[in-house]
């Protein structure tokens, strides 16, 4: 019976003097700066650089939607501005910062016409 008083009563004396000392006071204040980096900073750098990706991968006959939500497909692809066909013979330059998804890889085909 004095074994599990031991035991019981040992775990509880040393975890309060960590926590009621200076470095457990401290503690929560150095884990939040590391909980908004795995949370918060990290995922948006991954996301931004797949977009990156995306937006510099993009070739003539993808299909793209822009930022205002413009669908169009694309004809010409510059250095930093790109061609984009939105209607039949309707082009307008776009800049490729404004591309917010690639959503097709080359033209699809229509959703009326038999596939024979």
């Amino acid at each position: 019976m004095t074994l599990t008083v031991i035991l019981a009563a040992a775990p509880a004396a040393g975890a309060g003097d960590f926590f009621a000392g200076p470095i457990g006071q401290l503690l929560p204040f150095l884990a939040i700066p590391v909980l908004f980096y795995f949370m918060l900073w990290r995922p948006q750098a991954q996301r931004q650089k797949e977009h990156q990706a995306k937006v510099q991968g993009v070739k003539r006959g993808d299909t793209v939607v822009l930022s205002s939500g413009l669908i169009g497909k694309v004809v010409r692809v510059e250095t930093d501005e790109i061609g984009l066909e939105i209607a039949q013979n309707v082009t307008v330059k776009v800049v490729k910062a404004m591309i917010q998804d690639v959503r097709v890889r080359g033209e699809p085909a229509p959703a009326n016409d038999s596939k024979s």
